[in-house]
């Protein structure tokens, strides 16, 4: 399936800008529902849930759609866990993965929001609190995929989970408390291979043996989608018919079904949406300068760019279709920031 790509027209760009003001952005429902299809239709032998990364866009109406759809939720801070709650998510249907331990977790674990621990603190702190029960465990699997540093979540230069080689420490944490580690979860960065994504179902497989209690397998999100001529948007079927089979040999040799699980966010959200902004300013710096374009709104809207170099497609609709004017610029935000552009080299931040 192709990556469906939202793109407000021209004259609706006109319409909203008149009627709302700017900045704003303008979702499309049909976008969503379609990509969201396309996650819950990731093969899974063994059943499948699929929860939306909700920092890619924690907006209570977007959180509605997608419930509504069947996807549950990713939060990746106690903040968001209770964004959701507060939402309607029922609390059982989101689950917390954050890098930093919620002051009220008790009070979060109490109201059923399932725990994902991601260090062996976390672990620690997780068992005191819920003695005899289960848990779920990030592991970093010692390999990652991203297309920049900034984007790879898992290898030797990643904080996130606990590393591959102290899973034996985590099952005797757990053990001491009568805790079962039941959910098993690696996340490696945004990517398209394939072969790379397979690779890495293999590592959390082979960590998934040394669980006893092991019932579901998570490899977390990050598909890479296409923003810009030249890319490619991750293959959903592609990648999931790999990992399928190997979830499927997993049951031949260990006897366990394992449920399977995806955590898309970006996927879900990266081109369901138009950023409308004006232009605030045109100045330049001179014959051997630059000219840039300033518009009303930046990296207080749109921070990829400013952040990991990341390039987005730029439309300027004229109100006067009779003023059209072809040249060079730069586009930059509204914020005193000199890294606030729109319209870096691809990959650099700070060309």
């Amino acid at each position: 399936m192709s990556n469906p790509h939202f793109r407000l027209s021209a004259s609706d760009a006109r319409l909203v800008a008149e009627q709302f003001g700017t900045p704003l952005y303008v979702y499309d429902r049909k976008t969503i529902h379609d990509l969201a299809d396309s996650v819950l239709n990731f093969p899974a032998p063994f059943g499948l849930t699929a929860r939306y990364a909700m920092k890619a866009c924690p907006s209570r109406a977007i959180l509605q759609i997608l419930a509504k759809k069947g996807v549950r939720i990713d939060a990746s801070s106690g903040f968001e866990a209770e964004r959701a709650m507060q939402a309607g998510i029922p609390a059982h249907h989101i689950q917390l993965t954050a890098q930093e331990i919620p002051s009220n977790l008790a009070e979060i674990l109490a109201q059923g929001v399932l725990f994902n621990a991601c260090s062996l603190h976390q672990l620690s702190s997780y068992v005191k609190l819920r003695p005899n029960s289960e848990v779920s465990i990030r592991v970093n699997p010692g390999l990652g995929s991203g297309h920049t540093n900034r984007t790879n979540t898992g290898g030797p230069a990643s904080s996130f989970g606990i590393w591959h080689e102290k899973v034996e420490e985590a099952l005797d944490v757990a053990r001491a408390a009568d805790v079962r580690i039941s959910g098993l979860h690696s996340h490696i960065g945004a990517g398209t291979d394939p072969d790379v994504w397979v690779h890495c179902a293999d590592l959390t497989l082979a960590i998934a043996e040394r669980l006893p209690h092991i019932t579901r397998l998570s490899l977390g999100g990050g598909f890479k989608i296409a923003r810009m001529q030249g890319e490619k948007t991750a293959d959903l079927l592609e990648i999931g018919k790999k990992v399928a089979e190997r979830i499927r040999k997993f049951k031949e040799l260990q006897g366990v079904a394992l449920h399977f699980e995806v955590e898309p966010g970006t996927y879900l959200m990266g081109n369901t949406a138009t950023l409308l902004s004006s232009v605030a300013d045109v100045v330049d710096t001179g014959p051997s300068g630059y000219r840039f374009i300033k518009l009303n709104a930046g990296m207080t809207e749109i921070l990829r760019p400013s952040m990991y170099g990341a390039q987005h497609e730029i439309e300027v609709v004229p109100w006067n279709l009779s003023q059209k004017e072809s040249d060079n610029f730069i586009v930059v935000g509204h914020c005193c920031e000199s890294g606030d552009i729109l319209t870096p080299k691809a990959g650099d931040p700070e060309s």
